[in-house]
């Protein structure tokens, strides 16, 4: 009877201590009364998580110890139930730090901080102390949710109160740090661990340099950890596994394969999803998929992991043909299945992938997939990379919950397709809805503003970033290069380059081609040598810069060696652009022959472009047999563009054969090709106006016209006398005149000297390129007007001052 009293005394204490691992003491006075039965059975109800029957029982219970309510209170904790937890714990009786520590732990798994945190002070306040297990609770919560502050302050504690001596606690400190983000105080807490490290521990540590980008460090930590013989388990190799398919270290993730075999981990799910992925990663295709068919379990994420591989490595068809499988097995399709599928459709713009684009945008319709952010998101960027700019905005417009990806992959894919006024409507949209921009977002929008010249609001942006602290990045320095240089504003785009710490070919080349596009050709060939002293080489992309910059410089001879070091030391193929500089630059300079024979030469086929250099080259000096054949050519390449048929015309007038520009006109119109107007615009208080030849539509040409008549008497008195070269209509002298006086950046001109304050720059962009007249004439008004005028026309910047101009009159 006494041993099977003593048994029963010590059954009790060992289900006290296993339920709430907890080394606290407890009554020790041996129990035979049915309350330790029915703890026992409410200890089983609450572990299986049948928290009602246990209430039921906990409720009928005549008589309750303090392991009765420790054990409802920590099963309704532990399923997340911590309304009732807190009641139950409001009501017990007598508390002890089991019973602080199993509501804080229902709190911590729950991830609600300020809860947690004020329990736990107050556990504290009330002369309780946390256990190991109460720090780890809480360690976990911020690991889990990042909150490096609140894991700081539990560090100070566990410090103060001798538990960083605690090897569980320890462990809990590694994983919060790492998962922060903090991973050198994680390696600095996990150094410190002179003993009791274990797998635990290590796992944290490898896991923690694999997510901060230390992928050298994970593999290194698990060398360590072998060679202090830890045995690694199904949670270390993940880790170690990723960090190999990051940097594609398929030698050492082989060598990581044996030892998953060795161990006897090589059925394990989460193993075999992870070395699919690093196999993938490596660009192993055929070793990752015999690892997918020997497993056992069809598991998604080793399949999305396959798809994602076939996908970066080029192999479209590849990944839906698995999606395909992954269907007919059956295989639960998750919203990081469908992304991976998008986003190989998104390079793909053929009848048969837009077919199947649009089956699995129904088949994420179906399966109620549709409405989850990440498969939106990449609805929206497949639609808007493919050009279908109305079905990406469709899928946006129908988006319950928007974030920052989904209004960067809209706004992104109207950049991209050249929508640039809407791309900037978009992000207004975007700024007033609360989302704030990513870098991503911001470089797409600066592009935009370069393209569409508006400097105000570019300016705002680079406010913007540099209020808001938003951190730039090198695409959103190159697109701000690119946003002033477009703009005219050479200066500013030289200040963000100097303040540059890192540039890239893309940078210099933006820079390269700014000066050469705003007349200052010799600067742009200084930084290209700058750039080549750097250490940077160039690209296809520098060298139409630089040959663009000689083009308007007339630097024939420099030309041809940048031309040859191109094709004989970089061995970089010449494209239609280049030889379009190089023909341009010869026909400008007089040297028709050469331009000709240039074109007869090259090895590839000349396009458009080309044709049109040689065109204008004859258009200059006047070769009109020449411009015959090569506006003849243009006629068949391109039928439908009206500027061979305005060049040939113009050529014609100019030369005085009226009845030949006639009868070219009379040709564009028989088939029905239309000339797009000439128009200038200029922005104002970040407003537009656009203005065309004799245009009385604004609300102030009344004033406009007289301020024409001042502009036009004074500059006459300065010593300016009409081009009447550009007069290309077969009117008399007079009507010739007017029409000169009345072009549209002529216009522009005066209403900018009504408008902006005396001393401001007057910035007009033109659709075409600037006459001749109106370029001698702008050199007048801004000596006479004591102004600085910035003119961009469709191939360059001029900029006037003091009656010089920036391009010294060779354009």
């Amino acid at each position: 009877m006494f041993t099977s009293h003593k048994a029963c005394y010590h059954r009790h204490v060992l289900v006290v201590f296993t339920h709430n691992f907890h080394k606290t003491a407890y009554s020790l006075t041996p129990i035979t009364t049915p309350i330790y039965y029915t703890n026992q059975k409410l200890n089983e109800l609450c572990k299986a998580g049948r928290n009602n029957e246990a209430q039921h029982l906990f409720d009928e219970m005549p008589e309750r110890d303090e392991f009765t309510w420790n054990t409802m209170i920590a099963g309704y904790a532990n399923s997340g139930n911590v309304t009732n937890a807190h009641k139950l714990f409001d009501e017990t009786p007598k508390k002890s730090s089991v019973t602080w520590s199993s509501l804080i732990s229902g709190y911590c798994k729950l991830g609600m901080e300020h809860e947690s945190m004020r329990m736990f002070y107050e556990m504290r306040c009330e002369g309780y102390s946390p256990s190991q297990f109460t720090l780890g609770s809480v360690l976990r919560m911020c690991s889990t949710n990042g909150l490096l502050s609140r894991g700081e302050q539990v560090h100070g504690y566990a410090i103060k109160t001798r538990f960083d001596l605690n090897e569980f606690v320890m462990t809990g400190l590694v994983d919060m740090y790492a998962q922060c983000r903090r991973v050198l105080e994680a390696e600095c807490v996990f150094k410190m661990m002179s003993y009791g490290k274990n797998h635990v521990t290590w796992t944290a540590m490898i896991t923690g340099y694999a997510k901060n980008q230390d992928q050298i460090g994970a593999i290194e930590c698990f060398r360590d950890m072998r060679a202090e013989g830890i045995e690694a388990n199904q949670y270390t190799f993940p880790g170690v596994l990723a960090a190999c398919g990051e940097i594609m270290a398929f030698r050492i993730g082989v060598q990581v394969h044996g030892c998953i075999v060795k161990g006897g981990f090589a059925a394990n799910v989460f193993v075999e999803s992870a070395l699919v992925d690093m196999y993938a990663r490596c660009g192993r295709l055929n070793d990752a998929r015999s690892v997918l068919e020997s497993m056992v379990v069809d598991d998604v994420v080793s399949w999305n992991s396959m798809i994602v591989g076939c996908v970066r490595q080029g192999f479209t068809w590849d990944a839906l043909l698995l999606f395909k499988k992954m269907h007919t097995k059956n295989i639960k399709i998750d919203d990081f299945t469908y992304p991976s599928m998008l986003n190989c459709f998104a390079s793909l713009n053929d009848g048969e992938s837009l077919k199947s684009s649009k089956s699995v945008h129904s088949m994420a319709v179906k399966t109620g997939f549709e409405g989850y952010i990440l498969v939106s998101n990449a609805l929206v960027d497949m639609y808007a990379k493919r050009g279908d700019l109305l079905c990406a905005f469709e899928v946006f417009g129908n988006m319950k919950e928007k974030d920052v990806v989904s209004w960067t992959s809209l706004i992104t894919g109207y950049t991209h397709n050249r929508a640039h006024e809407q791309a900037l409507k978009l992000f207004i949209e975007m700024r007033i809805s609360g989302i704030k921009p990513d870098q991503i977002v911001i470089a797409s929008v600066l592009s935009s503003c370069a393209e569409l010249t508006v400097l105000d609001f570019g300016q705002q942006i680079h406010a913007g970033i540099i209020k808001t602290g938003l951190r730039s990045s090198l695409s959103v320095d190159n697109s701000l290069v690119t946003m002033y240089t477009n703009c005219g504003c050479i200066e500013d785009a030289n200040k963000v380059f100097a303040s540059m710490d890192v540039k890239n070919v893309i940078t210099w080349t933006a820079l390269i081609m700014g000066y050469a596009k705003n007349g200052k050709a010799k600067e742009s060939l200084v930084f290209y040598n700058e750039m080549i002293e750097s250490g940077i080489k160039p690209d296809f992309i520098t060298f139409i810069g630089l040959l663009f910059a000689c083009s308007h410089a007339g630097l024939v001879d420099q030309a041809r060696e940048y031309f040859d070091s191109m094709v004989n030391y970089y061995r970089i193929k010449p494209g239609q652009d280049h030889y379009a500089c190089m023909i341009d630059l010869l026909g400008r300079s007089g040297r028709i022959d050469e331009a000709v024979e240039l074109l007869n030469n090259m090895v590839v086929e000349p396009d458009a472009t080309v044709w049109k250099a040689l065109l204008s080259a004859c258009r200059v000096h006047g070769k009109i047999e020449l411009a015959e054949k090569a506006a003849s050519t243009l006629f068949e390449l391109e039928p439908q563009d009206a500027v061979p048929y305005i060049m040939l015309s113009n050529l014609y007038s100019s030369a005085g054969q009226w009845e030949d520009a006639a009868r070219i006109r009379r040709l564009m119109k028989s088939r029905g090709v239309n000339k797009e107007p000439g128009y200038s615009w200029m922005e104002i208080n970040s407003k537009v106006y656009s203005f065309m030849s004799e245009d009385r539509r604004h609300e102030k040409s009344d004033l406009i016209y007289l301020k024409i008549d001042e502009v036009m008497m004074l500059i006459r008195e300065a010593g300016y006398a009409p081009d009447m070269n550009f007069a290309l209509h077969n009117i008399d002298e007079e009507g010739k005149e007017l029409g000169l006086a009345y072009h549209s950046e002529k216009l522009a001109v005066a209403f900018g000297l009504l408008e902006l304050p005396r001393g401001m720059p007057i910035r007009i962009y033109k659709n075409l390129r600037v006459c001749g007249d109106c370029h001698t004439a702008m050199k007048f008004i801004s000596s006479v007007y004591e102004r600085v005028i910035i003119l961009r026309d469709s191939n360059r910047f001029h900029h006037f001052k003091q009656g010089v101009c920036s391009c010294g009159d060779y354009w």
